[in-house]
């Protein structure tokens, strides 16, 4: 602090021995200097009385050590003074002495006050304003965090709603998958209910138990990707949740600096505030604070990638899915379409031969008449052959030889014999042909009823409810 002198000039404090002449009477001088200290008996050493002796008929009301100083008067009991009058006179000075030092003290303070009121006025307002200039970058650098926040919570609000759209399309693509399943778990069920003739284990079969397998594996895989999508998606709803916290910091932040920044000195919201200044627990520093923020947006930009690269992945896996259900589907409907016209053409083939054995039964049973008609045509001449010879065996006696016409009418019964067995043996053998012809016109039968019901089950049923197969772009989710 600067110091000036006052107007008023101190009065000088002098010694005792020291007052310039003509001082005033009522401060001490050289005659008023203080006497020696007595002595231990009591008595003055330059002869003067002693605050106590025997000729002190008063009481004394001070202690032993007051007559040290040797300045105070003897006390009498008629006396009240308490001081003499070097003490008076001393007391006098000091007073005088202060009140000159005061009011130049108070002349300096004076001086010193108005240049410290104006240095600090001017300094106050320097700091506000340097402060202000702080806060207002301050809340620049807030605001344009807040900005870059604002711009990753939407792009993160779009991700959330891109992934949730794939997420239903996966879904609606997991539904559509219970046609084409229910398809071919219903053509298998099917398929079992053939006759006994055609339940073999074809191509139609094998290709339908591969497309069963190729469901329940996209089954499979569709829901592990439903579960990563769905993960991610919780992921992402965090991110954003955080980045929504961030930004709602420093909005209230931004909200505060900007309330700071209009303060002023006649704005009517300032108060004191005690334990302003104090530092609280927790508090960030410049460095963390940005880095934090710089890892709030790193970590949305690495959580977007995965997403967008999990919605990429979808994308590929329906249109593979989509593909290869297609494949397995047109191999299921070739082979079965293949199988329909096989068992077709056996169909035919046995009604063909079952017309064909239906007339070779026809003409097989009339050459059975024909045959028995024939053996029974033979018993008349094999009744007039035996006749003949019976009658013969009635000559007497010489008459009766072994003549010309006797083994004649023999070899005409042997003849007859041999004919009759011949048509017998065909007789049997074309009986034995009408069994066989008989049942294989069963089996033709039993054939065409077969294949009609494979028909029926392949044909009527297996490829109508397979023209109900999904198309590509339903396999897909749309």
């Amino acid at each position: 602090l600067l110091k000036a002198p006052g107007p008023l000039e101190p009065i000088a404090e002098y010694p005792p021995s020291t007052y310039p002449k003509g001082h005033p009477c009522y401060v001490s001088g050289l005659e008023d200097c203080a006497p020696p200290p007595a002595s231990e008996e009591g008595q003055d050493t330059v002869g003067r009385m002693g605050p106590i002796g025997p000729w002190a008929t008063g009481r004394l009301d001070w202690g032993p050590l007051s007559g040290l100083t040797g300045t105070r008067p003897v006390v009498d009991r008629y006396s009240i003074t308490r001081f003499s009058e070097g003490e008076w006179k001393k007391m006098n000075a000091e007073l005088v002495s202060g009140a000159g030092q005061e009011q130049h003290r108070a002349n300096l303070l004076d001086f010193n006050s108005r240049r410290c009121a104006e240095q600090m006025a001017a300094r106050t307002d320097k700091d506000q304003l340097t402060n202000t200039r702080r806060l207002e970058q301050r809340a620049h650098d807030v605001h344009r965090w807040k900005c870059e926040l604002e711009r990753a919570v939407n792009l993160m609000g779009e991700e959330l709603n891109l992934l949730e759209h794939q997420r239903q399309r996966l879904k609606t693509a997991m539904g559509v998958l219970r046609m084409p399943e229910s398809i071919a778990g219903e053509c298998l069920e099917r398929r079992t209910a053939r006759l006994e003739p055609d339940l073999v284990r074809d191509q139609v079969e094998e290709e339908l138990i591969k497309e069963i397998a190729l469901i329940n594996e996209v089954r499979d895989l569709m829901s592990r990707m439903l579960a990563q999508m769905e993960e991610q998606q919780k992921i992402n709803k965090a991110v954003k949740q955080r980045l929504e916290m961030d930004w709602s910091d420093k909005k209230e932040a931004y909200e505060i600096e900007t309330a700071n920044i209009g303060l002023k000195n006649t704005s009517p919201t300032i108060l004191f505030h005690p334990g302003a200044t104090r530092f609280a627990d927790g508090q960030s520093t410049p460095e963390t604070w940005e880095f934090l923020t710089r890892e709030n947006l790193t970590l949305l930009e690495t959580e977007r990638n995965k997403s967008k690269e999990l919605r990429h992945i979808l994308e590929v896996m329906l249109t593979d899915i989509s593909r290869d259900l297609r494949v397995q589907s047109d191999r299921v409907e070739t082979s079965l379409a293949c199988r329909i016209v096989e068992t077709d053409e056996a169909r035919r083939r046995f009604e063909n031969d079952l017309l064909q054995t239906l007339r070779r039964i026809a003409d097989t049973e009339k050459l059975i008449l024909d045959l028995k008609s024939a053996i029974r045509a033979q018993d008349f001449p094999m009744k007039v052959a035996q006749t003949r010879l019976n009658n013969r065996m009635g000559r007497p006696r010489a008459e009766n030889c072994r003549d010309v016409p006797q083994f004649g009418l023999v070899d005409e019964v042997k003849s007859l014999s041999e004919s009759v067995s011949a048509l017998l043996g065909q007789l049997k053998q074309a009986e034995e042909t009408l069994a066989a012809l008989l049942k294989t016109r069963s089996d033709l039968e039993k054939g065409i009823m077969v294949k009609r019901k494979t028909l029926s089950i392949d044909k009527d049923r297996c490829q109508e409810i397979r023209s109900h197969y999904p198309s590509s772009v339903a396999l897909t989710g749309y």
